[in-house]
């Protein structure tokens, strides 16, 4: 193709000059006003030394002047060069080939910029990217675009579980036809183009796809084109390859077009339009695979430590929950719940929560705090995480023993009281005394069994009536003589106090200790060096019992002192604590009841009523595995496990 040259019709010189060019040039004259020429493409312009303006500057124009020997300047410093009016011919087309080496020079340092730059921001955007899929359609077609690929597919190398080496087809793109794409699974062999690749880890560059080179082990299958009408002609195959060697997959582009934003119509289109891949496309596909092998590793490892991650917090759920089997699976079914929350008021458009968003991140990040918010449960003792009644096992038993030994005890007395008549007044009236003493001790063990009575009935986690916790203060004070004239209470102080807790199983100091869990959890949580995205855990964990009126603990926080995402946590907290239908203390709620008690948290001022309402509204609590069941008797002031 001929080069462009434009001379300026009104200088002698440069009309000149052009003649001698036309040999070698698409020679054309211009006008003195024409300023617009860089719309036309490259091309040198031939001016006379009077023409000393900035007219005709542009990156894609360069201007000869064309001066007499006495000439003196200053010149323009867009000219590109000097040469003499009567310069010969050969000498002037050799300065004007020079002109157009120059702009080939700018043109290819200018494309090159751009495709760095293209390149440099492409890695900064795969590098940035964390979803899997969006990394694989990102890397694909960012690769058709730097390529002007019609079409392509991306290709894995994954492993089996027996080792064996296989080809994952993890995505397509095609402009031109709908692609029934459908992720597949083939033998790494190199029968295939992307499996020769990956296998060998050279790149092919085919100028027809369905004429491989002699020899070649590779065959392309037609079948694809011939169901979607297609034509699959040029074909650059590259192999992503990591710094370390390792071939992880292979990038396929196919039908190299003059635009990409152009969609073929027909396969005789095709035909005629698509060009090979150039040396350069082939050089950019190259360091686009290498970004992207690096990227997809990195996303692999990711993917692989949130697994892990996922699986330690798995791990130190269930073996938290396995130290009080009653609780089993509430971390859990709290997550479900509190992400489905999360869930709806992210797409709440309108009130109070209508401008709240959370990221996936941030859903992440509150899911993890949600499995963890009883992560401090380690740090209580066991028998108080699955205390069910007020007196452990062993201080009931104890209680049992100390009631048979005054018992026994009072029968001893009464015989020794029996013998002592015989001996001090023989068999007088001693049928007539025995009955009185067997009244006696009948009247003693009858108070004992219903004392005893009294004690396991107060020992339940129910609510105390105020007439039992006077006849449990009575009964302290209450001692029995035995044989040896020794005086034995069948209840200590102590016992007395705890059995006299007006409601639940817990004393009021088991009561803190089951309360400090979340400031175990805050501790331990806090040690961990979390990443920027899930530095809030451990905050978020420990403000699931907190309060909007500030009586909620461990610091009292009140209304918006308390995230967001513990206000969730709160009401997805107490829902599954009052319908899980396993605990010792207590039975499970229906869920209506359930439902009635968050109302009555509402109007308390203890949890949000906007989520709350959010949370009925959507059936939020649909989410909880567990199922409710026939509301009893309950104690709803035991704290929330």
């Amino acid at each position: 193709m001929r080069r462009r040259v434009l001379y300026d019709a009104t200088s002698r010189a440069a009309a000149a000059a052009a003649e001698r060019l036309r040999h070698a040039f698409d020679v054309a004259p211009l006008s003195s006003a024409s300023t617009d020429l860089a719309a036309a493409g490259p091309a040198v312009v031939l001016v006379g030394a009077d023409v000393v303006d900035g007219r005709w500057s542009s990156a894609s124009i360069r201007v000869l002047a064309l001066v007499d020997a006495d000439s003196a300047g200053p010149w323009p410093e867009h000219w590109y060069g000097l040469i003499p009016a009567g310069v010969s011919g050969p000498i002037l087309a050799r300065a004007v080939e020079n002109a157009f080496d120059d702009l080939d020079r700018a043109a290819a340092m200018t494309r090159l910029d751009r495709e760095l730059s293209e390149l440099n921001a492409i890695g900064i955007r795969l590098s940035a990217e964390r979803n899997p899929r969006e990394l694989l359609e990102t890397i694909l077609t960012k690769a058709r675009e730097i390529t002007q690929s019609d079409a392509g597919s991306l290709y894995l190398v994954e492993e089996a579980a027996d080792g064996t080496r296989l080809l994952r087809f993890a995505l397509a793109q095609n402009d031109s036809v709908k692609i029934p794409y459908r992720a597949s699974r083939l033998p790494l062999t190199s029968a295939s183009v992307a499996g020769h690749v990956a296998l060998t880890g050279d790149t092919l560059n085919l100028e027809d796809a369905y004429a491989p080179p002699p020899g070649a082990p590779f065959g392309i299958n037609r079948s694809f084109d011939a169901k979607a009408g297609y034509r699959t002609k040029s074909m650059l195959v590259v192999p992503m390859r990591t710094p370390q060697g390792e071939t992880i997959g292979a990038l396929q582009l196919i039908n190299c077009k003059p635009d990409f934003g152009h969609r073929f119509a027909s396969v005789d289109e095709i035909e005629r339009t698509v060009r090979p891949y150039g040396p350069r496309q082939q050089q950019l596909a190259g360091s686009l695979a290498s970004q992207a092998a690096v990227a997809i590793h990195n996303s692999q490892l990711f993917e692989s430590i949130r697994r892990l991650f996922e699986g330690f917090v798995q791990a130190s759920v269930t073996a938290i929950e396995s130290r009080d089997p009653t609780t089993s699976g509430h971390s859990f079914r709290v997550a479900n719940l509190t992400v489905g929350l999360a869930s709806v008021v992210d797409r709440c458009a309108t009130g109070a929560y209508g401008a709240t968003r959370f990221s996936a991140e941030e859903m992440m990040e509150l899911r993890y705090a949600a499995l963890l918010h009883d992560f401090g449960k380690v740090g209580v003792r066991e028998q108080v995480l699955v205390k069910a009644k007020k007196l452990f096992p062993g201080e009931l038993d104890r209680i049992r023993q100390r009631v048979e030994l005054i018992k026994r005890g009072l029968a001893l007395r009464y015989a020794d009281k029996k013998i002592e008549h015989l001996l001090d007044k023989g068999r007088r009236r001693y049928a007539e005394q025995s009955a009185a003493f067997d009244a006696e001790l009948a009247a003693y063990l009858a108070e004992l069994d219903d004392s005893l009575g009294r004690i396991v009935g107060a020992n339940e986690p129910t609510v105390l009536p105020q007439e039992s916790a006077a006849a449990l203060e009575r009964l302290a004070l209450r001692a029995f003589e035995d044989h040896r004239g020794h005086r034995q209470a069948v209840l200590t102080p102590e016992e007395a106090a705890i059995l006299s807790v007006p409601r639940g199983s817990l004393t009021e100091a088991e009561f803190k200790e089951i309360q400090s869990h979340v400031v175990h959890t805050y501790r331990f949580l806090a040690e961990i060096p979390w990443t920027k995205e899930f530095r809030r855990i451990p905050e978020i964990a420990r403000s699931h019992h907190e309060k909007l009126d500030g009586t909620g603990y461990p610091l009292g926080m009140r209304g918006e002192e308390i995230p967001v995402q513990s206000k969730m946590m709160t009401i997805a907290d107490i829902y599954d604590a009052l319908t899980a239908g396993d605990r010792p203390y207590k039975k499970g709620v229906s869920r209506d009841e359930a439902l009635d008690i968050l109302g009555h948290e509402r109007r308390a001022g203890h949890v949000d009523g906007a989520l709350l309402d959010l949370f009925i509204e959507a059936k939020i609590y649909a989410q909880a595995t567990s199922a409710a069941v026939t509301p009893p008797r309950a104690d709803r002031r035991r704290p929330m496990r």
